[in-house]
């Protein structure tokens, strides 16, 4: 039977210690593996190690049980979880087992079948001791549930307010006694019933409705005999009573093809019980299939949701049978592109309305929509109008309204007191399951008359009660006869049933409105299956920070290839964004129209709003949001800039003023002189934060007008002159601050001399300059950078007489040298002058100047990332070889993929890190080469992390180089599967 993957945590959970784990991890790349492969539930591979053998390592998964032929005396080893790391992310293929792995599992099998013959051949069965332990058991069980009767009674006479604040401890009490009891059902309804106690709204509805059906059912047991056979194997099923499996797979089957409609798993702290719902396709008929794993054990994949299956089920007795097992199986498993027997909201109530007529106890039903719509309050609604609503935790299915968006679409849900819980929906033939987890507002619909409810939380003691006629669901409802606590309960029952069963549809709801045509097309099913890896914690080697990299890089991939992300993912992706706004313009491209449309109904989601789309219209100009409208503006002036020009001059007066700036800001792209005059118009406009961004782009632009007027007051203040020798040496003036590249000068040489300006013109408010400077910083010190900040470059050239380098190393009189080059290069990075950029990268990058302030150290990233990619990879890569601690600010700033100058660099420094086992810098290079190296120096890490491992393998560098090796690997399968 083939099995389901696992994930990597599950992976991990099983490892010994945490030395394991990394171990784990750093054999788990394709190249520490010269074999390996599945065959049906035996994992095996050839591990390369320090001798001249490769280790042999499988695993039985359905165990699991584990095999190395490595010395270590950890169980599992790091060898075996390093395989079940590979075959969890997807990389072993089908292969069948060689001998050693196959002899193996045959001593396994031999061992388990002599252990089964000796259990079987111990003991003769003796059918009167058995019929004997029968008898012992009902009476357990009949006198446990006798117990229990007094027990709810008591719960009802004393009123509910007392169990609120008792807690859950009484409940835990009662339920340890029918675990004695041998009732395991009871057991678990009781410990559930004290999580209920006094917590959320409604809890005493919901607990006065538990506790009498409870009691209806321990009066069923009471009446066994009684019962028409049907109706008391429910009873016996609900109370905990086992029935052999033998005995499930003698009854008739039935042959259909079973439709795999979805499937969740129910944790606790000991067992992980998962619950997969099929529906026949020609009976219509359902089935629930319950199976079991402890911490640690897989699943066995004989279901997989959104397949149709030709097999043959055999169901457990009961009144309304709905858990099956699957007997026979007539042929593999093929998808389930469009599922039979959806029916609308009605039709779908009355099958529900039915199982609680045969058994008042079922809690769920899997039912299978047809046209289902989701509103934004909760609820799902057909064509007709009819709705239902979403279970609490599950009420904001935004994976839904994405997949389907705004068109109807078959979903698959499990229906149950509370509402709809979603498996899956079948939006365009795709099969697209519910994500784990819930998230939403807990509520409880109120299922219960007022006067039950009040009479059960005073007591009956306090409050008698009488049975008669109670309102529900706006009709008299005549219970039978007594009074008391019992009269209490049998009335709740009565009313709960009669509530449940007779739930009409909620009318009046409004579905969400129809998403925009897509015109990019969806990326391969491989790379959707990656990105799932991706958004999945531990899904990807190196974790989660890891991961966290990888998505920016499969964004641009994706965005850059035209392709658009699976609806059904934007969801997650968009909370990504919320949180790394580093991932927003890729994700705004790659989300594609319906991105922008999901983020429109998220408050939280809005800011996608803002960012430039992938695909810009015409008619965006007037009817689309921010970013469609800026993408195409941006469109039209790569296109023809004066035309772009003329758009935005003629709706300018129009615009909010957060749209004008970003707009003026556009005009960035294509610049030219011909948009000056529009600039200058926005200089004197009202806001703020448009005249900055109208006195960037003007000073960016050569030759303008605002220019010009910087570089006069520039000339003003800045002159080059041969200073007099005196005995005291050159005056101070105290008003600069000191810094680097400053100082003295010898008389014999030329001398830049400042004179800052001595106020301030009030015509610099126009062009940009803040009239107030930041505390502590002169207001001459202030100006002058300012000033400088804004002048064409060329003016110190043609001024001083000499080019970009040579200006920067004249002597500047009287510490003024910071405040100068501090204005020139945030000059050069606005006006992206390569000569200048390249000379103030250099000086900035001085040892010198290796005590940056937290402001002077912003500039300098900028201005390295004002340098063109390849004179950023050559001073990263010197970096490197001489400060690495600089070196791993800079390698932040460097895209990938690095250069080969680079990549050949960072290998370098990662091999001599290696061998310094304090060296910080090391796991930071490794971390950022894992998202920006080149893809195909996989195999050149991977030969470096062998290599330590035969120096030490349980040195921590050793793990962290073979996972680079692993997440190079990983990458490469990501841009593979996007080309």
């Amino acid at each position: 039977m083939p099995i389901e993957r696992w994930n990597t945590e599950q992976v991990l959970a099983l490892a010994p210690d945490a030395g394991s784990a990394k171990g784990a991890r750093g054999v788990s790349a394709a190249t520490s593996w010269s074999a390996t492969g599945i065959d049906e539930d035996l994992l095996w591979g050839l591990c390369k190690g320090s001798g001249q053998h490769p280790y042999r390592a499988c695993v039985d998964l359905t165990g699991p049980a584990y095999h190395c032929s490595c010395p270590s005396r950890k169980f599992p080893c790091k060898h075996a979880l390093g395989l079940l790391l590979r075959w969890s992310s997807g990389e072993v293929e089908v292969a069948t087992a060689p001998d050693w792995a196959a002899e193996w599992r045959r001593a396994r099998a031999a061992r388990a079948a002599r252990s089964v013959a000796r259990r079987a051949g111990s003991a003769p069965v003796d059918e009167a001791a058995a019929r004997r332990r029968a008898g012992q058991r009902a009476d357990r069980v009949g006198a446990g549930l006798a117990e229990l009767d007094r027990w709810l009674l008591d719960q009802v006479e004393q009123g509910l307010g007392e169990a609120e604040r008792a807690g859950r401890a009484p409940f835990e009490t009662m339920a340890a006694r029918m675990v004695d009891a041998q009732a395991p059902g009871v057991a678990g309804t009781l410990r559930r019933l004290g999580d209920l106690a006094g917590v959320g709204s409604n809890w005493a509805d919901r607990l006065l409705g538990e506790l009498a059906l409870l009691r209806l059912l321990v009066a069923g047991y009471s009446r066994l005999g009684e019962l028409p056979e049907p109706l008391a194997a429910t009873v016996r099923a609900r109370i905990g009573l086992p029935v052999p499996t033998e005995e499930v797979l003698a009854t008739p089957p039935l042959r259909d093809r079973w439709q795999v409609l979805g499937r969740y798993d129910v944790v606790d702290e000991r067992l992980t019980t998962r619950r997969t719902w099929l529906r026949g396709a020609t009976t219509g008929r359902a089935a629930l299939l319950l199976s079991y794993a402890v911490p640690g054990q897989a699943f066995p994949a004989d279901a997989p949701p959104g397949t149709v299956l030709d097999a043959d089920l055999c169901w457990y007795p009961g009144s309304y049978p709905l858990r099956a097992l699957v007997a026979r199986r007539h042929g593999p498993a093929e998808p389930l592109v469009a599922p039979a027997g959806a029916a609308p909201v009605r039709d779908a109530l009355a099958a529900w309305s039915a199982a609680l007529a045969a058994d008042p106890w079922c809690d769920s039903l899997a039912l299978l929509l047809a046209d289902a719509l989701p509103t934004m309050d909760g609820h799902l609604v057909d064509r007709a109008g009819d709705a239902l609503p979403l279970a609490p935790g599950h009420d904001e299915p935004w994976w839904l309204i994405a997949a389907a968006g705004g068109n109807p679409v078959t979903v698959a849900a499990e229906y149950g007191p509370a509402g709809l819980r979603p498996l899956a929906a079948w939006p365009d033939g795709r099969y697209v399951p519910a994500p784990a987890g819930s998230t939403g507002a807990r509520r409880h619909p109120s299922e219960l008359p007022p006067e039950l409810l009040s009479a059960a939380l005073v007591g009956t003691g306090r409050r008698p009660f009488a049975a008669a006629t109670i309102g529900v669901g706006g009709r008299g409802l005549h219970l039978p006869a007594g009074d008391g606590a019992a009269a209490l309960l049998t009335a709740v029952a009565v009313a709960v049933t009669y509530h449940r069963a007779g739930v009409l549809p909620v009318t009046g709801r409004e579905p969400v409105g129809p998403a925009p045509e897509e015109s990019a097309p969806p990326v391969p099913e491989p790379a959707a299956r990656r990105l799932r890896l991706l958004l999945r914690d531990g899904g990807v080697p190196g974790g989660a920070e890891t991961a966290q990299l990888l998505l920016g890089e499969w964004l641009r991939l994706v965005a850059d290839r035209g392709h658009r992300v699976p609806a059904e993912a934007l969801p997650a992706l968009l909370e990504a964004g919320r949180r790394r706004t580093a991932l927003r313009p890729a994700l705004a491209s790659a989300a594609g129209r319906r991105g922008g449309w999901l983020a429109g109904l998220h408050p939280d989601w809005r800011y996608l709003l803002g960012e430039e789309t992938a695909d810009p219209r015409p008619d965006d100009w007037t009817t689309g949001t921010p970013g469609a409208r800026l993408a195409h503006l941006l469109a039209v002036r790569r296109a023809d800039p004066a035309a772009g020009r003329e758009l935005l001059a003629a709706s300018y007066d129009d615009e909010a003023p957060a749209e004008r700036a970003r707009f003026v800001e556009a005009l960035g792209t294509g610049l030219s002189l011909a948009d000056e005059p529009l600039l200058e118009r926005a200089l004197d406009d009202r806001r703020k934060e448009v005249r900055l961004a109208a006195a960037r782009q003007l000073a960016a632009l050569p030759g303008s007008a605002l220019g010009a007027r910087m570089a006069e007051r520039a000339r003003r203040c800045v002159r080059l002159e041969r200073p007099a020798p005196t005995e005291s040496g050159p005056a101070t003036t105290g008003d600069g601050p000191a810094g680097p590249g400053g100082g003295d000068a010898p008389a014999d040489r030329e001398l830049i001399v400042v004179t800052p300006p001595a106020e301030y013109d009030p015509f610099l408010l126009r062009d940009g300059v803040p009239p107030t400077p930041p505390r502590g910083v002169g207001a001459g010190a202030w100006l002058l950078e300012e000033i400088v900040a804004r002048t064409p470059l060329d003016t110190w050239s043609r001024l001083l007489g000499r080019p970009a380098a040579a200006v920067l190393a004249l002597d500047v009189a009287d510490d003024w040298a910071t405040v100068l080059h501090r204005g020139m290069a945030r000059a050069a990075v606005a006006q992206r002058d390569p000569e200048w950029v390249t000379a103030l990268a250099d000086l900035w990058s001085r040892p010198v100047n290796r005590d940056l302030d937290p402001a002077d150290e912003r500039l300098a990233a900028q201005l390295h990332e004002a340098l063109s990619p390849v004179e950023l990879a050559r001073y990263t890569a010197r970096s490197l070889r001489r400060d690495p601690a600089r070196a791993v600010r800079l390698l932040e700033l460097n895209p990938g993929p690095w250069p080969a100058e680079l990549g050949a660099a960072v290998l370098a420094a990662i091999s001599a890190l290696a061998e310094d086992r304090y060296a910080w810098q090391f796991n930071e290079v490794c971390r950022l080469a894992a998202a920006a190296l080149p893809v195909g120096a996989a195999e050149e890490v991977a030969e470096l992390a062998r290599r330590l491992e035969t120096r030490n393998s349980t040195n921590r560098q050793t793990a962290t180089v073979a996972r680079l090796a692993a997440t190079l690997t990983f990458r490469h399968q990501m841009h593979e599967e996007l080309r």
